[in-house]
């Protein structure tokens, strides 16, 4: 009667035949950690920053519709008083918008920088991958062969 052949020992042989390098696996989740912690900073500090600016715009905004809500005596001052609250709410806006669009610039330009570097170690960690599991499948094909 014939043997069945045990296939669990040839798959054995043939995936052992193949090694798997886990070690570039482990650098890429580290590149693409550090990356993410990068970017993490780069959006946390931006918070921050708008924050800020929100917080200021709003402390100068209550101040000037303080001023607006006084009493005044002569009825026309209660129509200046709107007009140079009108006024210099738009010239705050103008002010706080540049400051907002200034922190969205950094955030663009801090992205694409780390973007940048990260495709650059991204390339030269694939690079080494590759050319390790070439020469390991070359090693290992000399030493299915020499068999």
């Amino acid at each position: 009667m014939a043997k069945t052949p045990d296939m669990t020992a040839m798959f054995k042989d043939v995936m052992g035949s193949f090694p798997v390098d886990t070690g570039a696996m482990e650098d890429a989740f580290k590149t693409t950690a550090t990356l993410n912690e990068k970017l993490s900073g780069v959006a946390l500090n931006a918070v921050e920053k708008s924050t800020e600016i929100s917080n200021k715009w709003t402390k100068e905004t209550v101040a000037k519709l303080t001023e607006m809500s006084k009493a005044k005596s002569d009825p026309a001052d209660y129509a200046k008083a709107m007009t140079d609250f009108a006024s210099a709410s738009a010239e705050s806006a103008a002010e706080h918008m540049a400051a907002f669009a200034e922190i969205a610039k950094k955030v663009q330009m801090d992205t694409v920088e780390l973007m940048m570097a990260a495709g650059k170690d991204m390339q030269q960690d694939a690079t080494a991958a590759v050319k390790k599991a070439t020469d390991d499948v070359q090693a290992a094909a000399k030493k299915a062969t020499a068999k």
